[in-house]
C-alpha cells in the first residue's frame, strides 16, 4: 500500500506520528463507453457553452448556480478557505464506543505508526481499548475540513471519516407514527424464524456474484477472440502521476493533564466576561456581513433550476 497522508495525531502536549492508508478498494470491474460498430472510445469534452469552444483545465473555474446567478470562485477565492493549513489529526474529545451511530461512518483508513519509537502510539491504541473509548479528531485532507472517529482494530489505529450532523437525513415517515398491535404468538413465530436464520456473521463467506460473473463473460469474450486492439481504437492514454520531534512521552502527559484541570478551573470563572464579549463579537460580524455583499455574475438563461453540484 501506498501512504496518501502523513501527519501527526494529536492531544495536549503528546505528539504520534502517523501515515494514513486507505483501508478499503473498490473491486468493480471498470468499464467504458464506446462506439458500437467499430469500438472507439467515447469521450467527454470540457466545452462552453457561450462560445462553443474545448476549454483546457488552467482555465475552468468553479462557481455556484442558484438557477438564477452564478458566482465564480477564483483560486484566490477558494485559498481564502481553510485547508491543509497543518499536518494534525486533532483529538477533540474521548467519547465511549457505544455513542457512535454506524450512519456517520464514511471512510476507512488505516495509521501507521510513522517514528523509529512506537510508545507514543502503542500506548494511545492500548489506552483507547481499555477504556472502551473513542477519539473523536479533526483534521484536514484534500482541501477539506474532516470530523472522524480514531478507534483500535486488532493492533492497528483506525481513523473513520464521520459525517457531518447536517449530512443525515431525519426518517420522517408518516406510516411510522402508527403502532400496529403484534401479539405474543406473532413475536414468537417471528423470534422463531429469526433464530432458524441466526449464526457469526463471517464476511468472506459472501461474494459479490454479479462481479464474478461480469469477469467470467469479459475472459470468454477475450479467448473467443471477441476482442478489439485498445491502442488503435481507445487512443493511447497518458499515465496519471500519482511530525516533528517527538518530546518525552511521561513528560508531556503530566503537563497535558495539568494544563487540563488549570483550564478546567478557569473556565467557571471567566465564563461570564467570556459570554458578554461573544455577544459583541457576534453584533460586530452581523454588521460586517450585512455591508459585504459576494459578487456576481450573471449566468445565461435557463429554463429549470440546478441543484448545487
Amino acid at each position: 500500500m501506498r501512504a496518501i497522508w502523513t501527519g501527526a495525531i494529536t492531544f495536549g502536549l503528546v505528539n504520534v506520528p502517523v501515515k494514513v492508508y486507505s483501508a478499503t478498494e473498490d473491486h468493480d470491474v471498470s468499464l467504458h463507453q464506446v462506439h458500437d460498430e467499430d469500438g472507439g472510445r467515447i469521450r467527454y469534452q470540457r466545452r462552453c457553452e457561450i462560445d462553443g469552444k474545448v476549454i483546457p483545465y488552467e482555465h475552468i473555474a468553479k462557481a455556484y448556480d442558484d438557477g438564477e446567478r452564478t458566482v465564480i470562485l477564483t483560486p484566490e477565492d477558494l485559498a481564502s478557505l481553510p485547508s491543509e493549513r497543518s499536518r494534525e489529526i486533532d483529538v477533540v474529545e474521548f467519547v465511549p464506543n457505544d455513542q457512535l451511530d454506524p450512519l456517520m461512518f464514511d471512510r476507512s483508513y488505516y495509521l501507521e505508526p510513522d517514528s523509529k519509537s512506537l510508545k507514543a502510539y502503542a500506548l494511545l491504541r492500548k489506552t483507547l481499548e481499555d477504556e472502551e473509548r473513542t477519539a473523536i479528531v479533526e483534521f484536514a485532507l484534500r482541501q477539506k475540513t474532516r470530523l472522524a472517529a480514531l478507534r483500535v482494530r486488532g493492533n492497528v489505529l483506525v481513523l473513520q471519516t464521520l459525517l457531518w450532523h447536517d449530512e443525515i437525513r431525519e426518517a420522517e415517515f408518516p406510516s411510522l407514527d402508527q403502532t400496529p398491535r403484534i401479539t405474543d404468538r406473532e413475536l414468537q413465530l417471528s423470534s422463531a424464524l429469526m433464530e432458524s436464520f441466526a449464526g457469526d456473521f463471517e464476511p468472506e463467506k459472501f461474494s459479490d456474484e454479479y462481479q464474478e460473473e461480469l469477469r467470467k463473460l469479459i475472459d470468454a469474450k477475450l479467448e473467443q477472440g471477441e476482442s478489439v486492439d485498445t491502442a488503435a481504437t481507445f487512443g493511447e492514454e497518458e499515465e496519471k502521476k500519482g511530525g516533528g520531534e517527538v518530546i518525552d512521552l511521561m513528560e508531556a502527559l503530566q503537563r497535558s493533564v495539568e494544563r487540563s484541570r488549570s483550564s478546567k478551573s478557569s473556565s467557571s470563572k471567566s465564563s461570564s466576561s467570556k459570554s458578554s464579549t461573544s455577544k459583541q463579537s457576534s453584533s460586530k460580524a452581523s454588521s460586517s456581513t450585512a455591508e459585504k455583499k459576494p459578487a456576481t455574475r450573471k449566468a445565461p438563461a435557463k429554463k429549470s433550476a440546478k441543484k448545487p453540484a
